[in-house]
This record gives structure tokens, sequence and C-alpha cells, in this order.
């Protein structure tokens, strides 16, 4: 699977933050880098004096940050020539604990959480339609081929690293910096490694049919297809979840 993803993305993570001096805002933006995916396994931070720059905080709120992120196990320091902060990304959950994860989560919210999404996603497709550059495409066509061959809990981040993709091709960081928080709250439940065996090449047509309508600029094709796409992700989920609390 790639590494990353596109500038755009990573823009919009490390844009400033609306409560200055917060080390929790901080540590809970990079939290959501690295386990979205915007971030690479081993990828080096940029240093305490960026960080704070990008974020218009101070040095100190970075540090504070860096030291949560390090006591969660997702940056880890070293000392000396080439040393600095680096990024571990963390051991993908077993299918037990995501579906413990879902039964905690009631049918309405998963319903509300849905509904949100669909709003965001499907937004973001039609202006990604409208604005994307031949790089974003390209971007988009790499993100379609890791659904086909990712598996399991990498299928997941497969699956969240395409929709981040579209927001970025969308040229809105603000619908960029929505999508990852969606992604990074119970937004994220929707593409949960639960789907059954055998629906892969399903995934991918449907993947590879939204990148087509974005590519040929069809605006309201591609935002169709997404929430179609969507809507069937909410009804796979809300099926599990009834499954989960049996009779």
């Amino acid at each position: 699977m790639r590494k990353g993803l596109s500038h755009s993305a990573r823009s919009a993570m490390f844009a400033p933050l609306d409560q200055i001096g917060r080390a929790e805002a901080v540590t809970a933006r990079l939290v959501d880098a690295i386990t979205l995916g915007l971030l690479a396994d081993s990828e080096q931070l940029p240093s305490e004096a960026e960080l704070a720059a990008q974020f218009g905080v101070s040095t100190v709120t970075v540090r504070e940050a860096l030291v949560a992120l390090r006591q969660q196990g997702l940056v880890e320091t070293r000392r000396g020539r080439g040393g600095g902060s680096f990024v571990k990304t963390p051991v993908n959950p077993s299918a037990a604990s995501w579906r413990e994860r879902l039964r905690t989560v009631s049918l309405s919210d998963l319903r509300d959480v849905g509904d949100h999404y669909l709003a965001i996603a499907g937004a973001a497709a039609k202006l990604a339609a409208e604005r994307s550059s031949p790089e974003d495409i390209e971007r988009l066509e790499l993100a379609t081929e890791d659904i086909r061959t990712a598996t399991g809990a990498e299928a997941s981040r497969a699956e969240r690293q395409f929709h981040l993709e579209v927001a970025a091709a969308a040229q809105s960081p603000r619908l960029t910096r929505e999508e990852v928080q969606l992604q990074s709250e119970r937004g994220g439940l929707l593409w949960l490694p639960l789907e059954p065996h055998g629906t892969r090449e399903h995934a991918y047509a449907e993947h590879r049919a939204i990148t087509a309508a974005i590519a040929q600029a069809d605006g309201e094709l591609a935002r169709k297809l997404t929430e179609e796409h969507i809507l069937e992700a909410i009804d796979r989920l809300a099926d599990v979840h009834l499954d989960l609390l049996g009779p």
C-alpha cells in the first residue's frame, strides 16, 4: 500500500488550530494524521519549531503534545545526529476489537453519523469532479487500486484513504478537515473491516466508478455514486450491529 496522502490532505491536517495553546488539540490532530495514514510509519515529523509555526502554538505546547504521543506509542524520539521524532504506525486492531467497539454504539447514532458523512463525502465528490487536477486523478486511481488489493484491516485503511483523497481533490481545506474529523470520530466506523468474504471486487468496482466520474468532471454522477456507496455501507454496518446485539 502507498505511504502518505496528497499534499492538500496533509496541509489541512497541519493548518493552524482554532484554539491556540492547547496541547490536547495538537495531540489529537497528530493522532488523526498517524492513525488515518496521513503520516507514514517511520516518517520524521517536522521540528518542534516548525510544528509550532504550522499549528500556530508555542513550542512548549508542541513539546507537551509529543510527550503525549510517545506515551501512546505513536511517536519515538531519537537523539544525536539524524535524530528527531518519528512516527510509529499503530498495529491494526483485531476484528474482535472492532466488533466490540461497534457493539457499544446505538443504531440511531450510527444512522446520524452516516447522515453527516453522507453530506460531507457527497459534496466532496461533486467538488472534486469540478476542481481536481491531473495529479489528483492519478492519486485517486492509485487509491482505487489499493482497494482492489487490500484485505482485512488494510482494506479499511484503504477505504478511509480513498475518501480523504477525494476530499483533498475538492481543493477545500475546511472540507478536508471535516472529513478527517469524521473519520477520527465515529465516522470511521463505516469502514470497519467487517465485510463478508467475496465483496472486494464489488468495492473495487464502486470506487472505480466514483473515480471515473470525477475524472470525467461529472459532479452530479460523482455525488450520486458516492452517496449510494455510503448508504450501502451504512446498511451493511447496521446489519452487523443488529447481529452483534442478538435476539
